[in-house]
């Protein structure tokens, strides 16, 4: 049996977290394992729980959704971070993914969606809602070479690194080997990283690579 999913909320308005714990708690497939109500605390909280997905709101007291879910992916890089917010612009989005966010999901958003958002993220896949993926996309095409350069930027040194060895073909066990990671976060790091560059597969990677001189064109 697959081993359940460990997930922290971190969530300020008191019915919404509760209304999140009925629908998780008592899953086959996932297990909560803590709840906050502010990013502070949610740092503190994932610090010592050190879960496999934080379902973390934006607008919090003390430290935003943004800052915390930097923090912790810089702190606990096997962590996943999916956003659950009633914000959908590009605003919002952006910023998130930037912090390392692996998902961005509305809370319009029912049950299936965000027991589906939960896993993806949990295994290195983004997933994003519908509304909030045509906003990406069409970023991505208004900016057209732009957002090479955008992306670019939001690189960390760890997520070139990957990039660099993805486009020379290693693959993500031979990665993890080198740099001594696991495999689930060297995939994680990937899953970011094609979300940052809006690339669907490696060619796309390998691309990007090459424009930023990671790799030779050769």
């Amino acid at each position: 049996m697959q081993s359940r999913v460990r997930v922290l909320l971190v969530e300020d308005h008191t019915i919404v977290r509760e209304g999140l714990r009925a629908l998780l708690d008592g899953r086959d497939d996932v297990e909560l394992v803590g709840e906050a109500k502010d990013g502070q605390a949610g740092i503190d909280a994932a610090r010592l729980l050190r879960p496999d997905v934080v379902v973390m709101d934006l607008n919090l007291p003390r430290v935003d959704g943004v800052e915390a879910t930097r923090v912790i992916r810089t702190a606990l890089p096997e962590t996943q971070v999916l956003i659950l917010s009633m914000y959908g612009t590009e605003e919002h989005v952006r910023p998130a993914i930037r912090a390392g966010a692996a998902g961005y999901l509305l809370k319009g958003s029912g049950l299936a969606d965000l027991l589906a958002a939960i896993h993806a993220v949990a295994t290195g896949k983004a997933f994003f809602s519908p509304e909030v993926a045509r906003i990406v996309l069409d970023d991505s095409r208004r900016s057209g070479p732009a957002a090479d350069r955008v992306g670019a930027g939001e690189l960390t040194p760890r997520e070139r690194e990957i990039l660099r060895m993805v486009a020379e073909g290693r693959s993500s066990p031979e990665i993890a080997r080198d740099l001594e990671l696991s495999v689930k976060t060297v995939e994680g790091h990937r899953g970011r990283i094609m979300a940052k560059l809006d690339s669907k597969n490696v060619a796309g990677l390998v691309r990007h690579a090459v424009r930023l001189g990671l790799v030779s064109a050769d």
